[in-house]
């Protein structure tokens, strides 16, 4: 393909995103292909010769696009919010293009000095201390696992870097709501499954931290090392908030590593309101939450942040010769601030997010899903047979349908099960679902770009006429 036909066929692309998006309700929500019917299309063996673009692009439109499930579509209301906008794909497109290998300062000083300037944008806007020093990592999981290397390396004084693990005794805390990447991380840095240790949760699925210094005290005893704490800011299950500020005090009086997940809900920290979840912050050494969960800035962009950069830094740094540069002690090399050696140019989709809507546009943008999700709240609660399951923090609403004349909780499980099922086969919303104490829970999150008003009552006429099908 020489510049010319790139030039159509780019233009062709633009017009076809354009009508994307100006349908994008008309699709399922959730793809129905069944499992294997997108493989047995495609061909078993790679074409010897070229084949012509609007064949490939047809095939894409024909093949690729029924097995898409729609996550930009304003009735996507599943699993976390994972939105883009127009300015992220333009800057998505820039990044492509020059396709820069942004490892070192050397290789694109651009790219290091404009992640390193809107982090600090980032740290400012969402009330971190100013001590705090942020990298853009690909997810939250490589940004937990950074971080209880970063544990382990700074207890040991980096020796099992050197010499690797002689008697693993560590311990990591978290509560039974944190995410699985925390148990992946675990189980990656050695430390091991069995040492996760879930402390249970109040009736608001937050931590309890009488219990996490028990289990502390109970595995001194018996020999084991407490190292690190994960607090979570906004669990993906209910958003549900562990004080930060009493966990932060234990991990200072037994020297832990304190870790803030903070990848769903971190984005509403920009919001004055919402500054309160941060109280305790001065006990945290790393920090993590996601712009690519509700900022609008495409995946992926994880915001992490953390206290002592030399022992990140020393954690992850290896500098072979044909790595050495002139400037290595006077600039940031960020392939030292993380598992990754390649490192994509991540912060121009993010500096164009931000300048694009402003601090403000993103408030309002923020504000606006938070009252569309007290919308939904207020119509579920004006119909017989809806039970709201945990606090709505910010923009998600747990909940489940429960008939006046059924109390067994196994027939509730089976019925929320079946109604979740009816709704999504629907294609014309998607939610999904967790357990939260053993109950089958519908969660509907409200957080995609464009939604609107109409889209939540849409959502809530769907829900409702299912619900009635059951009975």
């Amino acid at each position: 393909m020489d510049i010319n036909k790139f030039e159509k066929f780019a233009k062709e692309l633009i017009d076809w995103i354009v009508e994307y998006y100006n349908n994008i309700e008309n699709f399922p929500v959730k793809s129905k292909v069944k499992p294997r019917e997108i493989f047995n299309k495609i061909p078993d063996t790679p074409p010897q010769n070229s084949e012509p673009f609007e064949k490939i692009f047809s095939d894409f439109q024909q093949i690729i696009i029924p097995g898409i499930t729609h996550w930009q579509s304003p009735k996507f209301f599943a699993y976390f919010p994972a939105n883009t906008s127009f300015p992220s794909i333009l800057a998505e497109l820039l990044t492509s293009a020059i396709a820069a290998q942004c490892m070192k300062w050397e290789t694109s000083p651009a790219a290091t000095e404009l992640e390193e300037k809107v982090l600090y944008w980032l740290r400012d806007m969402i009330g971190l201390p100013d001590y705090f020093l942020g990298v853009i990592q690909d997810t939250a999981s490589t940004s937990t696992l950074v971080s209880i290397l970063s544990a382990r390396e700074s207890f040991t004084n980096y020796r099992i870097n050197e010499s690797g693990f002689e008697n693993n005794k560590f311990r990591v805390y978290c509560s039974t709501e944190t995410h699985s990447s925390i148990e992946k991380a675990v189980k990656i840095s050695g430390i091991g499954k069995s040492n996760l240790v879930k402390i249970p949760v109040d009736d608001k699925y937050s931590m309890i931290p009488t219990l996490l210094k028990e289990s502390m005290e109970e595995d001194l005893a018996k020999g084991y090392i407490p190292l690190c704490i994960i607090a979570t800011l906004g669990t993906t299950g209910s958003t549900a908030i562990d004080p930060l500020e009493e966990i932060g005090k234990i991990a200072k009086e037994f020297n832990l590593w304190l870790h803030i997940d903070a990848a769903f809900l971190g984005s509403a920290l920009i919001l004055p309101e919402y500054k309160w979840i941060l109280k305790g912050i001065e006990y945290a050494d790393s920090f993590v939450f996601n712009p690519h969960k509700w900022l609008f800035t495409n995946f992926d962009c994880s915001a992490y942040f953390v206290k002592d950069v030399s022992a990140l830094v020393r954690t992850f740094e290896i500098i072979p010769e044909y790595l050495k540069t002139k400037s290595d002690k006077i600039t940031n090399n960020y392939c030292d601030w993380g598992i990754q050696l390649g490192r994509r140019f991540r912060a121009l989709k993010l500096w164009f997010v931000i300048r694009s809507y402003g601090v403000n546009g993103l408030k309002e943008k923020l504000r606006y899903h938070i009252s569309l999700a007290k919308k939904f709240v207020s119509l579920l609660s004006q119909s017989e047979g809806f039970e709201i399951l945990a606090p709505v923090i910010a923009n998600l609403i747990c909940f489940r349908y429960k008939p006046k004349n059924i109390s067994d909780e196994e027939k509730l499980n089976s019925i929320n099960e079946l109604l979740l099922h009816k709704i999504n086969n629907t294609g014309k919303i998607y939610l999904s679902h967790t357990k939260l104490k053993g109950k089958f829970t519908l969660r509907m999150v409200i957080g995609q770009t464009y939604v609107s008003e109409k889209h939540i009552e849409e959502a809530y006429n769907i829900i409702l006429e299912n619900s009635k099908q059951i009975n």
